[in-house]
């Protein structure tokens, strides 16, 4: 009798949160954002290739939980992603994600991975190449406000693809700035732990915004921003939920991922619907402008958009021979006829009776 145990084609490889630390340790942790900026870049490159749609999303008053889906034509991909800005009351992530990517030829998954870790560097690699673009030439100084899980990535991105080397930190929680201060000693740049947002952008060539509050706040107002920054805004992510004042947007050149969802998520859904802005993947590609000139201010308005989780999980594939052996999941029945799926369930009765 055949076995109806795991064939061929049930096993999944999957990337535990284990196999993800090791993979992004055994890199270095800049050498990895490099290496996914990249891969962004590289997507963002051939955006005309991709299937695009606003993510699917499930609010309540708690949160978020969303899908997101893209596909090349070749290879499809989703994340599956919360954001619930409570939940440190009760030990647990804001962020947690997993995400899939499969053969669009026979739908079969080839790839299962964990993303809250890999959201966390895909967010950060994509606002340095955002910043990478529209960033002041030679800036060394840069401010993050909200000190939070995404804090330190983003500081190792910025530096890694830009140079800087100083960061001032600031959150409202004194605890945060101190844990980002001590995750970032010895990494060689040069931490400044500020009292205020105000202190914190004072000198910065670039400021990051990533708070978690779900409600329409103003973390930088419009006296606090002088001319020639650039600010990547990336805590506004839903409806309801921003960091800047409607000010500093109307004298700013502002970038988006994707106009639809941005429409709807980031900081321009303060302004009127036909207020010009630019997608980062125009710029990359070279069909659009993006800093002009020194005294220019300009903002990437990022809510996350899909095809950055495509490429992290297609960087991710290509690095699993960097893993070893990474487990491999029984996810998919595999039965000896494809059109026989109720004899597989059948044999496997009957051989755990047999076993009894």
């Amino acid at each position: 009798m055949p076995s109806p145990g795991p064939g061929p084609l049930s096993l999944v490889p999957f990337v535990s949160v284990a196999d993800m630390m090791a993979l992004v340790n055994g890199i270095g942790a800049e050498r990895f954002l490099v290496e996914l900026a990249a891969y962004i870049e590289a997507d963002f490159r051939r955006w005309h290739m991709f299937e695009k749609t606003p993510r699917l999303a499930t609010h309540s008053k708690e949160g978020v939980i969303e899908l997101m889906p893209t596909s090349d034509g070749v290879e499809f991909g989703f994340k599956f992603v919360n954001g619930h800005p409570l939940n440190t009351r009760d030990g647990r992530q804001t962020v947690t994600a997993f995400g899939m990517l499969a053969n669009v030829r026979d739908g079969y998954p080839v790839l299962l991975s964990e993303m809250t870790i890999l959201t966390a560097l895909r967010t950060a690699a994509t606002s340095a190449l955002a910043a990478k673009y529209l960033a002041p030439k030679g800036s060394r100084t840069m401010a993050v406000i909200g000190n939070g899980a995404q804090c330190e990535f983003q500081v190792l991105a910025i530096r890694a693809l830009c140079g800087i080397d100083t960061v001032r930190l600031y959150d409202i929680d004194a605890r945060a700035t101190e844990k980002a201060a001590h995750n970032l000693a010895g990494s060689g740049i040069s931490v400044v732990a500020c009292a205020s947002s105000q202190e914190a952008v004072e000198q910065a060539d670039i400021i990051t915004t990533c708070t978690a509050d779900k409600r329409n706040a103003t973390i930088l107002t419009d006296n606090m921003i002088g001319s020639g920054v650039h600010i990547n805004a990336i805590g506004g992510d839903c409806p309801g939920k921003t960091e800047l004042h409607r000010d500093i947007l109307l004298r700013s050149d502002i970038f988006v991922e994707y106009e639809p969802q941005t429409r709807g998520e980031g900081e321009i859904q303060q302004l009127d619907p036909g207020h010009a802005v630019t997608e980062l993947w125009q710029v990359i590609a070279g069909q659009a402008a993006g800093r002009r000139d020194a005294g220019q201010i300009t903002i990437f308005d990022s809510v996350g958009f899909a095809i950055e989780d495509f490429s992290a999980l297609r960087c991710v594939r290509d690095q699993l021979a960097r893993i070893g052996q990474p487990s491999k999941l029984d996810l998919l029945a595999d039965p000896d006829d494809p059109r026989d799926l109720f004899g597989m369930l059948r044999r496997a009765a009957q051989t755990a009776g047999a076993a009894e």
